[in-house]
């Protein structure tokens, strides 16, 4: 119970400061409307061996895949929050305190999950216009599934700080990590239109299920079995990468 409460604290504390200023939510937007706005377009004649004739059809696979990118790269640059938590002196003197180890890295993740599903809101409302429409219910499964990347991504970028010490090579690193992984993902194009041998590198990338499950739960297919796969495959991948994360912290921040 004290591990609850302390994770509730910390997770209020720095969705406080988030609320102070919000003007970092709508920034990470930025790029993928512009891409919602000047890539989508071009979806339509690219993805008709796909079957999308229409161009609702087009956004319906690429909005999806939009989100998992969004939530795979933007947790996977959180860490450098928490470096500058460090140089600042902030983590420190939580060290002269009672709480948890494992609650202030828990309640940061939960408000970078928090971040996400606004900015998936936002997407998803701009993208309604332009013929994308999803049913309640299987976006409710779509946000659990964003949520299980966005925990992993951010308890991997936390651990990975918490390692290195150091933003410059963290920045390098988290570079050559989250591209290889978004391109085997298929975010952009579904791999379907990709090459043999890249489908099957791309099956070993957790984030290409997600991306799979992503696109059907768009398509008003939820009970497809890619979905679920791709829920209980997130769900593993998240609670490995939080205990590894999770341990970093325990011995970091004594």
């Amino acid at each position: 119970m004290k591990s609850l409460r302390d994770t509730w604290l910390v997770f209020q504390r720095h969705l406080l400061l988030m609320a102070r200023s919000p003007l970092q939510i709508f920034l990470g937007v930025a790029q993928p409307v512009v891409y919602l706005a000047l890539f989508a377009p071009l979806l339509k004649p690219a993805l008709a061996s796909m079957g999308a004739g229409t161009m609702a059809d087009a956004y319906r696979i690429y909005v999806p895949g939009m989100l998992v990118a969004l939530a795979l790269g933007g947790g996977l640059y959180v860490g450098f929050g928490l470096l500058a938590e460090l140089g600042s002196g902030v983590i420190e003197r939580a060290r002269v305190t009672p709480v948890s180890r494992v609650a202030l890295l828990l309640g940061r993740s939960l408000r970078d999950v928090v971040v996400l599903a606004v900015q998936a809101a936002v997407i998803i409302v701009l993208a309604i216009p332009l013929g994308l429409l999803v049913r309640v219910p299987d976006l409710l499964l779509a946000y659990l599934l964003l949520a299980l990347i966005s925990l992993t991504s951010s308890a991997v970028s936390y651990g990975l700080a918490l390692k290195v010490g150091n933003p410059d090579v963290l920045g390098q690193l988290v570079n050559n990590l989250a591209q290889p992984l978004m391109l085997l993902s298929g975010t952009l194009l579904p791999l379907a239109l990709a090459p043999l041998w890249l489908r099957r590198v791309s099956d070993w990338n957790p984030f290409s299920w997600a991306v799979v499950g992503m696109r059907e739960l768009f398509a008003g297919r939820p009970g497809d079995p890619a979905v679920w796969r791709s829920l209980a495959l997130m769900a593993a991948v998240a609670l490995a990468a939080l205990l590894w994360s999770a341990r970093r912290f325990a011995r970091t921040v004594r």
